[in-house]
């Protein structure tokens, strides 16, 4: 199945944020910034024969929300730490380059267990569910919003069918498991101190592909 793309840009709620269809006043006016430039890092990012996907929450302000991927922020991007997606210069006029937290884990691990090349990263609920009138903080997505997401989210996981599906948190697992489809594994989310269980989790997964 190919990645629904209209569906993707076409999603509205309230008080959520569209990386692929809405602009930010943040967005620097260069090429690399902004909803279609989010739109064509994701399409790279898919470009590959995936082995792995890994399965999170949902979008966050400090990564997705301005780099379109799944646990990528700036700072990563600008690094060169991302598997066939580049920028020249920066995507944002915040003084700083982004830096998610989470994101910094999540490729870390990914690099050191030599899984990053044939990994995919993707959310439950692909947009970014914030604060009402704060589109720079985060919130876990409601029920309502997991179920409005699952077509988009069933979708990517036929088009990436031989991949072994991972879910980072339980949000996800369950999230999974209600489109009948189990997790490979479910590992620690590495936000709220989750970090030294989510790379234990990743360690113990890249075992059990290589052994």
């Amino acid at each position: 199945m190919s990645i629904p793309w209209d569906a993707l840009r076409a999603h509205v709620a309230a008080d959520v944020y569209n990386p692929w269809s809405d602009p930010d006043d943040l967005d620097l006016p260069v090429i690399e910034a902004g909803p279609a430039a989010r739109l064509e890092r994701l399409r790279a990012h898919f470009a590959v024969d995936a082995r792995l996907i890994l399965v999170g929450e949902a979008s966050g302000y400090q990564g997705c929300h301005f780099s379109g991927l799944a646990f990528t922020n700036e700072k990563l991007l600008l690094a060169g730490a991302i598997p066939r997606v580049r920028i020249a210069d920066r995507i944002t006029a915040r003084p700083r380059p982004w830096c998610e937290p989470s994101a910094t884990v999540v490729w870390g691990a990914l690099h050191a267990h030599g899984l990053a090349e044939h990994t995919v990263l993707w959310n439950s609920y692909a947009w970014h569910p914030h604060k009402p009138g704060n589109r720079y903080s985060n919130r876990t997505p409601t029920r309502t919003e997991l179920e409005s997401g699952k077509a988009v989210l069933d979708a990517v996981l036929d088009h990436f069918a031989d991949a072994q599906v991972v879910a980072v948190g339980q949000v996800s697992g369950r999230t999974l498991r209600s489109l009948g489809r189990e997790p490979a594994a479910v590992v620690r989310h590495p936000a709220m101190g989750g970090a030294t269980e989510f790379r234990a989790g990743l360690a113990a997964l890249a075992r059990s592909l290589t052994g």
